[in-house]
């Protein structure tokens, strides 16, 4: 895989995994392409991931590396006291024994009694990372329900570069379901919360991941929100630009990636409350996975005690995510909240 950064005349710069799992920088001249003329600009670091890397100011290259680093700014956030709340990461153990780094952040002091709702967040695809960011919406579930946010940084993302994206891709992508099943089994354990108040959250791919972990391990959840979620893994490459995720998730034009697609593919193991959220105008994926997979869960509940809600949300002129104005944003995120509390029977504290 490369990237392309930047070039002078024929000479271009590359970021490339080629004989570099974590990434180096390269330079080709396009007239004299051949591997063995390649030089090497910077290499490969033995354990930091090269994540990205950009041209500026004509003569000038940025170079992003994710490594742990120390604080050195802090942007101060009015009426937010981060004294009150502790964010630690810590590692736990996947099915097959790899270890797994995950966040989790809470109010101090919080109690590991087990009486705690959490919220976990996961992605796993790709090779991108998922890092730790501000979130109004994550702070209203710590501060108003006593949550508990985890996110995993799973396999199938780029954190530990192309090895670790690899063991969650295609023939892998089962790891990627066992590493989020993991963490709640792992916060469960350490008593933070219980399978009834744990809400699990994802979306696009990771919407992927949220609607398979439910399908397989319906007991570890009490609800979950799937949003503009890839559910239909037979038919994904026949829609806009679902074609271009092959390269994760493999083809159900090929007969061994078939079977295994059909195994993990949310539409064809149906089956915790659900609530699924899409948009009329996204063309990344379609709404036609979110409806497809709420109507065939209402139909197999129709026979089944089920008392909680499944529910679709569909945002009007609105897509994949990207540029939705704040309003909605506003509207889409109360909606989640107001959900997960009526389905875990949660109480707001003022």
């Amino acid at each position: 895989m490369e990237d392309y950064i930047t070039n002078e005349g024929s000479v271009c710069i590359f970021r490339t995994n080629k004989d570099a799992p974590n990434y180096r920088l390269i330079k080709i001249d396009l007239h004299n392409p051949s591997e063995n003329n390649w030089e090497t600009l910077i290499p490969e670091h033995p354990s930091d991931v090269l994540d990205w890397a950009s041209a500026v100011d004509n003569d000038k290259l940025v170079i992003h590396y994710v490594r742990d680093v120390k604080v050195f700014r802090e942007v101060k956030v009015k009426g937010f006291d981060a004294s009150q709340y502790e964010a630690k990461q810590i590692f736990y153990n996947s099915k097959d024994g790899t270890k797994v780094p995950m966040f989790i952040v809470s109010k101090k002091g919080l109690e590991q009694d087990g009486s705690n709702p959490a919220l976990i967040y996961g992605y796993g695809g790709f090779n991108i990372n998922i890092q730790p960011s501000f979130s109004v919406t994550r702070l209203v579930f710590m501060q108003h329900f006593n949550g508990v946010v985890a996110i995993p940084n799973i396999r199938g993302g780029g954190e530990y570069g192309e090895r670790w994206h690899n063991a969650g891709r295609l023939l892998n992508k089962q790891n990627v379901f066992d590493d989020f099943q993991a963490a709640a089994e792992y916060l469960i354990e350490e008593k933070y919360t219980r399978p009834s108040l744990i809400t699990i959250q994802g979306g696009s791919n990771g919407g992927l991941l949220v609607a398979a972990c439910i399908n397989q391990r319906p007991d570890l959840y009490g609800a979950a929100i799937v949003q503009v979620g890839v559910l239909d893994m037979l038919r994904f490459q026949k829609f806009t630009i679902g074609h271009a995720w092959v390269s994760d998730y493999g083809s159900s034009d090929n007969k061994t990636q078939f079977e295994y697609l059909l195994r993990y593919s949310p539409l064809h193991n149906i089956q915790t409350p659900t609530s699924m959220l899409t948009a009329d105008h996204d063309d990344r994926v379609v709404p036609l996975h979110s409806l497809k997979f709420i109507a065939a869960l209402q139909h197999a509940a129709r026979h089944t005690p089920q008392e909680h809600p499944l529910l679709a949300r569909v945002d009007t002129k609105a897509g994949h995510g990207g540029g939705k104005p704040t309003a909605k944003i506003i509207d889409e995120h109360t909606d989640i909240l107001c959900f997960m509390s009526q389905a875990l029977g949660l109480e707001f504290i003022k």
